[in-house]
């Protein structure tokens, strides 16, 4: 039978420093994530409240999404269980977190360890202890997803965290949660995850972010332009630059996640998460450097199909249009959300890169490639 675990930490002697325009902890924050609930029945007929204590697993919970989204249930008097590996901290304290905030929170976490890719150890462990929600964050194979609902017949929601990466490729953007999928993207788990809850009898929502970005990211999102601002060093960017994306911040998606539970109008349904505007790459660079206090940078455009950088990646953001709407979650869910881009990203960079803190150490090994091209020309 599996075991829960209360973690307990020391509270750190070093201050931490804080934001000037957001720490999670903060009270704009907390007023942002005060709103009414209601009692509801859901179309499977399980009922949930929100507003009540509710036993929650999330599945994962200690790289980025989750250590946001677990402190906001924590706050919200819910009991938060994290399913890991145990090879991450369970609790480590946020920049811009007040020790006792934190101290107070790793005082509440609990922690189920094991490999949620061992069906029968997740199927005893989780129907022994019983949990009313579920979010699933790191969740990317259906075959994973089953055990789950097979240990909980009992279970109240499910809550997904999928990806728009899931669109099919469009010449009429933005993608809306009707929009056709693509069954052949890299993200075809996460199709066939929702197709998995659709089919069985359980009150679901899944979540679609676009990019997400903001302190802790472990993707090269930010931290890309950050390197390359702090070294002085111009910005390749392919093509013409004028590519639209979207970014959403961590902060504002772990608000969408509360926003769903317990919320009948966010049952078995999709919601596109993002932020509310869409950016150009050359406006991204443009908007990071501002964010980070650097002039404003020199961007080199270039034509990827000129090159041969073998497996690496020479830009974080896939060379084309690609954002989606948000209407419907603010429509429906009445999510606003907090940052504007060069907030969030300026948040980012004060509680995380601009710290001395990044999850990769700059390679510009492409960008030279790129760079040496461009003077031979421009020579």
């Amino acid at each position: 039978m599996a075991t829960m675990v209360v973690v307990h930490h020391k509270q750190p002697s070093s201050a931490i420093l804080s934001s000037s325009l957001s720490d999670f902890s903060g009270a704009r924050l907390t007023a942002s994530v005060q709103y009414k609930r209601k009692v509801w029945q859901s179309k499977s007929a399980l009922s949930v409240t929100a507003s009540s204590e509710k036993k929650i697993l999330i599945m994962g919970g200690t790289r980025f999404i989750g250590l946001f989204l677990s402190r906001l249930l924590v706050k919200e008097g819910h009991k938060v269980t994290l399913f890991t590996r145990g090879k991450a901290p369970i609790a480590q304290q946020l920049p811009g977190e007040s020790d006792t905030e934190f101290s107070d929170y790793a005082s509440k976490i609990l922690h189920l360890k094991g490999d949620r890719k061992d069906f029968e150890f997740v199927k005893s462990s989780l129907s022994a202890e019983g949990f009313d929600v579920v979010y699933d964050i790191n969740g990317r194979e259906a075959d994973e997803v089953e055990p789950i609902l097979d240990a909980l017949p009992n279970l109240e929601q499910y809550i997904y965290c999928s990806s728009a990466g899931v669109y099919l490729k469009t010449d009429c953007p933005p993608h809306y949660e009707v929009d056709a999928v693509d069954p052949k993207s890299r993200h075809k788990g996460k199709l066939e995850t929702e197709s998995l809850l659709q089919s069985r009898d359980v009150n679901w929502t899944s979540i679609r972010p676009v990019y997400i970005y903001g302190p802790l990211n472990y993707n090269p999102v930010e931290e890309w332009f950050f390197h390359r601002l702090k070294a002085g060093r111009p910005i390749p960017i392919p093509n013409s630059g004028i590519q639209i994306t979207q970014l959403g911040h961590v902060k504002d998606l772990a608000t969408a996640f509360i926003k769903v539970l317990g919320n009948e109008k966010a049952s078995k349904e999709i919601f596109n998460i993002s932020g509310e505007k869409y950016v150009t790459f050359d406006g991204l660079a443009k908007a990071c450097a501002k964010a980070g206090g650097f002039p404003e940078p020199e961007i080199i455009h270039y034509n990827p199909k000129e090159f041969d950088f073998g497996k690496k990646k020479p830009f974080p953001f896939r060379d084309q249009h690609f954002f989606a709407s948000v209407d419907k979650a603010k429509s429906v869910l009445g999510l606003k959300p907090e940052f504007d881009l060069v907030e969030g990203l300026t948040d980012s960079y004060n509680l995380d890169f601009g710290r001395g803190t990044f999850r990769k150490e700059a390679d510009f090994s492409t960008d030279d490639i790129i760079l040496g091209k461009s003077l031979v020309l421009q020579s």
